[in-house]
């Protein structure tokens, strides 16, 4: 696994978590060094065409009712959000569900603070990117070495 030592450790913060309860600091484009994505209330034209077209981020009810939030919203959990939290579930160990039921029950800053915590690289010390095995900074295999630690909003099955 070649690690990608050029690319500057970014920071965790509350304007980089999605209405879906994604971390975009933990997605590879966001983190990468080319076409970096701004996360998904940065502009869309920096953004792949799935990103800036996401039926979530692009909601009528969130966007009428002016959500920050899905959990906001009374039909939470709509498909969608069903949707990728299974993909995130069975792909990546983490779910956009137990994110939002987090923030819905602890509130933002708490969450940041949780998420700092959480996705450290344990060898250098560096975000861990959600999409990779390895580290993309030290080239760290995380998943099989279990270094995710199991938080007590990750409850789900």
């Amino acid at each position: 696994m070649k690690a990608h030592k050029t690319i500057p450790s970014k920071s965790i913060k509350a304007a980089l978590i999605a209405p879906c309860g994604m971390n975009c600091s933990l997605c590879h484009a966001y983190i990468r060094n080319k076409n970096v994505c701004p996360g998904c209330y940065g502009d869309d034209d920096l953004k792949s065409k799935s990103c800036a077209m996401c039926h979530i981020k692009n909601c009528g009810t969130r966007k009428a009712g002016k959500f920050k939030y899905c959990f906001e919203c009374n039909e939470f959990p709509c498909l969608w959000v069903k949707r990728i939290d299974k993909r995130y579930r069975t792909k990546y160990a983490m779910s956009m569900m137990d994110n939002l039921e987090y923030i819905r029950q602890f509130g933002i800053k708490k969450f940041v603070r949780q998420e700092k915590g959480k996705w450290i690289c344990a060898n250098c010390g560096k975000i861990i990117c959600v999409h990779k095995r390895n580290c993309i900074f030290c080239g760290f295999d995380w998943r099989t070495n279990n270094l995710i630690q199991k938080l007590p909003h990750n409850t789900r099955g």
